[in-house]
C-alpha cells in the first residue's frame, strides 16, 4: 500500500513537471485565475443576497435594491464564467499542443535504435491516445479546478459563520468520503495504466496491418490478424469494464453521501427555524452554499479519478522525454571536409539482441574514389552504412574522416554531405515533386528538378504519369513500381548533391534498358565525389577503385577486381556463380 501511495506521488511530481515544460503562458494564467475568482466571488454572494430577499418576503418589507444587487451578482457570475471557461479551455488546448510538439520534436531528435526497439503504433498511440488523456484531465476538469476551489473555501467560511453547529455535522461526512476516495482512486490507477498499455497494443497492431496490408492479403493471414484484432479488442473491452465497475461504485457512493448530508441539514435546519434560532432566509442561504460546496466535491472526484487515468500516461510519456537522444555536438562547429579520405579503424558493432555483426574492420575509403563492398548476405555491409550515417554508435573502433572521429562533427552538418540510397526506397505520401525535393532546406526550381529526374532516368515514366510531377505516389509509394520508387530515390540524392554518396544496391530494382542508363547517370555522378557501393551484382562494380569484400563480418580481401580474381577464392565463386546464372538466362 505505501509502495503504490509513493508511486503516485512520484507520478504526481512528474505530471507537475511534465506540465511546467509546456511553458505555460504566464499571463493568461494569471487572467484565467482572477476570472475565476470573480465568478466564485459572484456564486457566493448570490446566496447571501437570496438569502436577504428571503428574509423581506417574510415580513412584506419589498426592497428593490437587494432584487437588483441579486440580478447584477447572476450576470457576473454567467459573464465572468462563460470568459473564464473560454480561457480555461485555450490554456488546456496550448499546453496539450505544446506537449504533442516536445514529443514530436523527441521523436525526431530520437535515435535509430529507439525505434528498433519499439513498434511504431506504441510511439504513435503515446503521441495520440496519452497526450488526449491529459488533455481530457486539463480541458474537462481542471477547467473548474480554481472556481470549486474558492467556491468550497469561501462557502465553508460563510456557513461557519451563518451556522456553526450545522456546518460541523455536514464535515463529519468527510472521512466517509476520503474512506472511499482512496482505495477507489489506487484501484483507478493501476487499471488505467493497463488500459492505456492495452490501447497501445491494439494501436500497434492496427498500424502494423494497415500498414503492410498486401502481405496480409498476399498470404491469406486475413483470418489470424482477424483472431490477434478481436483478442486486443476484447482485451480492451474487459479493461473498460473494469474501468466502469470502479465509476459505478465511486459516483453513486458519493451521490448517496451528498444526498444523505443534505437531507440531515435541511431536517436540523427546519427544527432550527422553528425554535427561531435560525431565520428562513439563512436557511435557504445555508442549503445553496452547501449546493455550492456539494457541486464542486463531485466534480473533484471526478478529477480524480481523470487525475489517476493521466499519471499512467504521464509515466509513459516521460519515459520518451527522458530518453536519450542522438548526438549533435553542434558546439564544436568543425567543418566536414569530403576531400579527406575516410578511415575505417578496427571497427566492431554488435545489435543489443545479437552477436557482434562486424569483427575488426579496418580499411581506408579514398576521397573522390569508388569503393564497393561486397560479400555474401548477412555479412555487414548494410550495418557499415548505418555506422557510416551514425545510426549507431560503434561497440569499438572508430570511423573518422581523415584524422577526426565522425562523432565529433555536428550530425547534421556530417549527414547534409551524405546522399543515401537504399535498397528498398519507400516513398512518402505526396507527389512526385515533393519526394524528389525531400530534405531540401531551400527553395528548388523545377529546372532543377527535371534535371535530377532526367539524370536519373526517370523523367520519361514520370511525364507518362497522369499529372506528371504533381501525381501522388501513395502510401509508401505504392502506385508506382520498385524501379521507379528507385529511379525517384536517386534523382533525390542527385538534387541533393552529396559530396559522399553511399548506394546500397541502388539498382537492384531496375530493368536491364534501365539499369544501363541509370549506371551511367550514376557514373556521372560519381565523379569527383567519395562513393561506397554496395552491390551483389558484381558486374556493376567492376570498375570500382578497390573492392573490399565483407564475409562474416570481417575483411576477407581487398583490392581491384582482377587482384581479387586472381588472389581470392570466395570472390572467384561469386564470379563464376553469377557468370553462370547470366549465362543460363
Amino acid at each position: 500500500m505505501e509502495s503504490n501511495q509513493q508511486q503516485v506521488q512520484v507520478n504526481w511530481r512528474k505530471f507537475s513537471h511534465l506540465i511546467r515544460q509546456t511553458q505555460i503562458p504566464k499571463r493568461l494564467a494569471f487572467i484565467v485565475v482572477g476570472l475565476s475568482l470573480i465568478q466564485a466571488i459572484a456564486g457566493l454572494v448570490v446566496p447571501w443576497f437570496t438569502k436577504d430577499l428571503v428574509d423581506i418576503l417574510a415580513v412584506s418589507n419589498w426592497k428593490w435594491e437587494v432584487f437588483v444587487l441579486l440580478i447584477v451578482a447572476f450576470i457576473v457570475q454567467g459573464v465572468a464564467g462563460a470568459f473564464s471557461t473560454y480561457f480555461l479551455s485555450f490554456l488546456g488546448e496550448r499546453v496539450v499542443s505544446n506537449l504533442r510538439r516536445l514529443l514530436w520534436n523527441k521523436m525526431l531528435a530520437l535515435p535509430i535504435s529507439y525505434f528498433d526497439e519499439k513498434r511504431t503504433g506504441e510511439t504513435v498511440s503515446r503521441i495520440n491516445n496519452d497526450t488526449a488523456v491529459i488533455k481530457s484531465l486539463i480541458t474537462d476538469h481542471l477547467v473548474s479546478l480554481f472556481s470549486s476551489i474558492i467556491s468550497i473555501i469561501g462557502a465553508v467560511i460563510i456557513l461557519f459563520y451563518l451556522d456553526w453547529p450545522m456546518t460541523l455535522m455536514m464535515f463529519s461526512a468527510i472521512p466517509i468520503v476520503f474512506l472511499i476516495m482512496r482505495p477507489m482512486g489506487r484501484k483507478m490507477y493501476e487499471i488505467s495504466k493497463r488500459l492505456q498499455e492495452k490501447t497501445a497494443h491494439f494501436t500497434s497492431l492496427l498500424t502494423q496491418v494497415v500498414t503492410e496490408i498486401r502481405l496480409v492479403k498476399a498470404y491469406t493471414a486475413e483470418e489470424i490478424e482477424r483472431k490477434n484484432g478481436e483478442r486486443e479488442i476484447e482485451n480492451l473491452f474487459r479493461f473498460g469494464l473494469k474501468e466502469a465497475r470502479v465509476v459505478a461504485v465511486l459516483q453513486p457512493l458519493m451521490s448517496l453521501v451528498m444526498m444523505f448530508v443534505l437531507v440531515i441539514i435541511i431536517g436540523y435546519g427546519g427544527m432550527r427555524v422553528a425554535t427561531g434560532a435560525l431565520t428562513a432566509g439563512e436557511l435557504v442561504a445555508f442549503i445553496l452554499y452547501l449546493f455550492q460546496i456539494l457541486a464542486p466535491m463531485v466534480m473533484v472526484a471526478r478529477l480524480f479519478t481523470s487525475l489517476q487515468k493521466a499519471m499512467g500516461a504521464t509515466e509513459r510519456i516521460i519515459k520518451i522525454l527522458e530518453h536519450e537522444e542522438e548526438e549533435q555536438k553542434e558546439e564544436k562547429h568543425l567543418k566536414v571536409d569530403p576531400t579527406l579520405p575516410i578511415v575505417i579503424d578496427r571497427l566492431s558493432f554488435a545489435y543489443p539482441t545479437s552477436d557482434e555483426v562486424l569483427k575488426d574492420v579496418s580499411f581506408t575509403i579514398p576521397a573522390g574514389r569508388v569503393t564497393a563492398i561486397v560479400g555474401p548476405s548477412g555479412g555487414g555491409k548494410t550495418t557499415l552504412f548505418a555506422l557510416l550515417e551514425r545510426f549507431y554508435q560503434p561497440t569499438k573502433g572508430e570511423i573518422r574522416l581523415g584524422d577526426t572521429p565522425i562523432d565529433q562533427f555536428c550530425l547534421h552538418e556530417w549527414r547534409r554531405h551524405i546522399g543515401y540510397v537504399l535498397q528498398d526506397n519507400p516513398l512518402l505520401a505526396g507527389t512526385v515533386r515533393e519526394n524528389i525535393c525531400y530534405g531540401m532546406d531551400r527553395e528548388v526550381s523545377d529546372q532543377e528538378i527535371e534535371r535530377a529526374a532526367r539524370l536519373a532516368y526517370a523523367d520519361e515514366f514520370i511525364h507518362e504519369l497522369p499529372q506528371g510531377y504533381d501525381t501522388e505516389v501513395g502510401e509508401r509509394g505504392v502506385k508506382l513500381s520498385g524501379g521507379q520508387r528507385q529511379r525517384i530515390a536517386i534523382a533525390r540524392a542527385i538534387l541533393h548533391d552529396p559530396k559522399i554518396l553511399m548506394l546500397d544496391e541502388a539498382t537492384s530494382n531496375l530493368d536491364s534498358t534501365s539499369e544501363q542508363a541509370v549506371q551511367e547517370a550514376l557514373h556521372n555522378l560519381m565523379k569527383g565525389r567519395t562513393t561506397i557501393v554496395i552491390a551483389h551484382r558484381l558486374a556493376t562494380v567492376v570498375d570500382a577503385d578497390q573492392i573490399i569484400v565483407l564475409e562474416k563480418g570481417r575483411v576477407t580481401g581487398q583490392g581491384t577486381h582482377e587482384e581479387l580474381l586472381q588472389s581470392h577464392q570466395l570472390y572467384q565463386k561469386l564470379v563464376k556463380h553469377q557468370f553462370k546464372v547470366q549465362m543460363e538466362k
